[in-house]
């Protein structure tokens, strides 16, 4: 394989594998912050234990997440030298202000949480926590910044052969990121609240600590079904976005290839690239691809036969991420909504619980899926309409890039076993009442389930 072949696998395989925690870290230091809370407010120190617990796992995951982060920058200056030149003096400062802001102000105040116990005050402990919580979602947003001006660019000038900042709040308040942001985050969300959901349903299946992880599946349930919404409407409004900025990238989505308007929608239907059609096409539903994409019934929609076949995305990775990601949304807004209407009864459903502990993967597929179509329905383009993907790779030989990369996927599949291991072991033991709280392993369950 030549060199851009081999450093695209290389940067989808190292950003990939990173953004396995990166959701996890956002969704569940927000949940801890919530537990710490409702203990700091109570004075009920069954919150106090579950924020302990579960902030012990997000430390977990939150140490072997920066491991995995800290290569994807490297990338920019070895894989991509040519793409950093053009675009470096945009791209480099979100990147630089997430890393010297967002990322140390999360690190510092990690310390002092995790080394705070019983040394500072119950609300400036608390305090704590919430500055990490908001700092990592500050982070995210710097990175969603980032990406969004490639997918949409704005606040720049093409000069001296390169593309120079020139409205930085154009970039950072642009609607393309904010939407994305938004939408990002509730995927976060949801990676968190399905995490300790199908946990706390595991233990409530073996009837261990049936108090506590009531208590803890009801917060993540509240929790996910907000996300769930904040999913899907952003989704929606994510869509109407490209309309307007990557209509190539729409019409990819949904395998439209002539230009029309009161375009309709086909429930079944697969894309044949090679002759710029689709195999077969039915279940149809009129005009709804054109009201979905601009709330209008009757707007006209471009085809991807306005584009040369070189020039639009890959149509079938794009069709399928996006049905896949949008049927995985919806199974878990049914999973979310079951979970908070039936919070306090929930241990009568056993079978409930079990989907629970099986659904924990769910969220995780689903945020790869959003990126892998966020990226590849961008191409050709690295920066949409302005660099091309094979114009912005370095000039270097293909098997520096091929050892690096067998090199990553050894050292990356390393630790997702240690994560993987430290997860499933502290998360299978439980919590640890050595220190006074007491409760019972074992209760009746016709008691039902606990109040938060």
């Amino acid at each position: 394989m030549d060199v851009l072949t081999l450093s695209r696998i290389q940067f989808a395989v190292a950003t990939m594998f990173h953004f396995l925690f990166v959701p996890l870290t956002i969704g569940l230091a927000l949940i801890v912050a919530i537990m710490e809370t409702y203990w700091v407010r109570t004075g009920n120190e069954i919150y106090k234990k579950m924020a302990k617990f579960w902030g012990k796992l997000f430390l977990i995951n939150f140490a072997i997440g920066i491991v995995t982060g800290l290569t994807l920058e490297f990338q920019f200056g070895t894989n991509w030298s040519r793409y950093s030149t053009y675009v470096g003096d945009i791209f480099g400062s979100l990147l630089a202000i997430e890393a010297t802001v967002a990322f140390f102000l999360e690190s510092t105040f990690i310390a002092v949480w995790f080394f705070g116990w019983n040394k500072i005050s119950k609300k400036l402990h608390c305090v704590s926590i919430w500055i990490v919580a908001l700092a990592s979602i500050m982070s995210a947003y710097w990175i969603i910044a980032a990406n969004a001006w490639m997918q949409h660019p704005v606040g720049y000038e093409l000069r001296n052969g390169r593309a120079e900042l020139v409205d930085f709040l154009a970039v950072v308040t642009q609607r393309f990121a904010v939407y994305e942001f938004v939408h990002v985050l509730g995927g976060c969300f949801m990676v968190g609240g399905f995490f300790v959901m199908g946990i706390s349903a595991w233990h409530l299946l073996k009837e261990q600590n049936t108090d506590f992880f009531g208590r803890s599946f009801k917060i993540a349930s509240i929790f996910s079904t907000v996300a769930a919404f904040l999913v899907i409407g952003l989704g929606h409004m994510n869509a109407s976005i490209l309309y307007d900025t990557q209509p190539a990238k729409l019409a990819a989505m949904e395998a439209h290839w002539e230009t029309g308007k009161s375009v309709p929608m086909y429930l079944l239907t697969w894309p044949d690239e090679k002759n710029s059609t689709n195999y077969f096409q039915t279940l149809k539903v009129p005009g709804m691809l054109s009201l979905l994409a601009t709330n209008n019934i009757t707007a006209e929609l471009k085809g991807l036969k306005e584009w040369a076949p070189e020039d639009r995305p890959p149509v079938l990775v794009s069709f399928l991420t996006f049905r896949l990601m949008v049927g995985l949304g919806m199974v878990m807004m049914g999973i979310s909504l079951f979970a908070v209407v039936m919070r306090e009864r929930i241990r009568e459903f056993p079978w409930f619980l079990k989907i629970c502990v099986y659904a924990i993967p769910l969220p995780y597929l689903a945020n790869e899926l959003g990126w892998v179509l966020a990226e590849m329905g961008r191409q050709p383009w690295i920066v949409y309409g302005l660099m091309k993907t094979r114009d912005a790779v370095s000039i270097i030989p293909s098997s520096y890039v091929l050892v690096t990369l067998i090199g990553f996927i050894f050292v990356y599949g390393l630790l997702g076993a240690v994560d993987f291991y430290l997860l499933f072991k502290i998360a299978r033991r439980g919590p640890d009442f050595t220190g006074g709280l007491k409760l019972e392993k074992k209760t009746n369950t016709a008691t039902g389930g606990s109040h938060a």
